[in-house]
């Protein structure tokens, strides 16, 4: 058994809002206010809130990068501002995925399906199982604010879903935030109106309205077929002059044919211009046109938080948006915090999936391991 000479035990802390982890583990220490200016004022560190590594996010890759961490000896604790894989949480209620389920496997475990393509519900279902085999310490709806500190001395600063903050020590941070919380916009007027949604989850609640979906990717493209399915009446708007060819096999067909049949509306190499209470403005090749409308979909992609990587102290490509890490150990350009996940790709996130992003872990750990356990026979050198 790996034992590390620096890690601190985990018991039990008091605060004054307890946080729920997924399983039991350490309770982080809570603070009286966020830090205001960087670096932070140096404060007393407890034993209860210190882990050799640190992640942050509790999406299929943060947990196979947590679970690969806690396999070679480390003490790992997870933070995630919603709920245990939330992205996926957030995918619509009816979703299949595009891949098989052996390809969603992380850390050794089978994802016994009964189809060939696992749905939404399968797959929340397995990474729950798969978070209580391992034990892993998952704090759920704290939400990191900052990190401060040097390699081996990290400060995380969160708030719960309380309003309370709370401290963490980390010697080692993970970062693997995802895309999906941050949608991009049409920069439509009338974009914030409450009937503008970036998200969809089901048809129920449209039927007999006037439904736009902008977008032609596979989102879009489910969203609109499910729409109709159930009796609204859908138009769809996208900037390109057909259907995206990577839109899954079963469903390209499908909506082509229902918009060669009239029964879907598209516009093609067209935009949102204005959205109003009761009707949508678009832009056409023939010009302007107006239509009546009760909702719109801006299911237009998302991309991941490059303010907060930026403030991690990590650099980003001017056009890409990718950090600044090495291929092969995934450090980024501050020592000791790693990139993880769909963020590796920057702008690109249709480069990395979970099928790939699920092996971040194991690139990660290798180097942790070199550097935290660095003797050939695997057993720590003392503090």
């Amino acid at each position: 058994m790996l034992k590390s000479g620096f890690s601190e035990s985990f018991e039990s802390a008091v605060c004054a809002f307890p946080l729920a982890p997924l399983q039991a583990g350490p309770n982080p220490v809570v603070t009286d206010q966020l830090p205001i200016t960087l670096p932070r004022a140096k404060a007393d560190s407890r034993a209860e809130s210190f882990a050799d590594a640190l992640v942050i996010g509790a999406g299929p890759t943060g947990l196979a990068c947590a679970i690969e961490a806690q396999r070679i000896g480390l003490k790992v604790v997870i933070l995630e501002k919603g709920c245990l894989v939330n992205s996926i949480y957030n995918y619509p209620v009816n979703m299949v995925f595009f891949t098989t389920p052996e390809l969603l496997e992380i850390g050794d475990i089978p994802f016994a399906c009964a189809s060939p393509k696992p749905t939404r519900r399968d797959a929340l279902e397995y990474y729950r199982r798969v978070a209580e085999h391992y034990h892993l310490h998952i704090y759920q709806y704290t939400w990191v604010k900052t990190v401060t500190g040097r390699d081996n001395d990290f400060r995380v600063t969160a708030t719960d879903r309380f309003g309370a903050i709370h401290d963490f020590r980390a010697r080692k941070v993970i970062v693997s935030t995802g895309y999906y919380d941050l949608p991009n916009l049409m920069d439509a007027v009338g974009e914030d109106l409450p009937k503008v949604h970036h998200y969809y989850k089901e048809p129920y609640p449209y039927y007999d309205c006037d439904v736009v979906v902008v977008g032609g990717k596979n989102s879009a493209a489910e969203a609109a077929l499910d729409l109709w399915r159930h009796g609204a009446r859908v138009t769809l708007v996208h900037r390109d002059e057909r259907i995206h060819p990577n839109v899954k096999y079963w469903v390209r067909p499908d909506l082509e044919n229902r918009i060669k049949s009239g029964e879907i509306h598209a516009f093609f190499k067209s935009s949102v211009q204005e959205i109003a209470l009761d009707h949508v403005i678009l832009q056409t090749p023939t010009g302007s046109m107006r239509l009546p409308n009760q909702f719109v979909f801006a299911l237009t992609g998302y991309h991941p938080d490059y303010d907060f990587l930026r403030s991690l102290g990590i650099e980003l490509s001017s056009e890409q948006f990718r950090p600044f890490c090495d291929p092969e150990t995934l450090e980024t350009n501050v020592p000791g915090i790693y990139a993880a996940g769909v963020i590796v790709a920057g702008s690109r996130t249709s480069e990395i999936f979970i099928e790939n992003g699920r092996f971040h872990g194991k690139q990660i750990a290798a180097d942790l391991r070199q550097k935290m356990w660095p003797m050939e026979d695997g057993r720590a050198l003392a503090d």
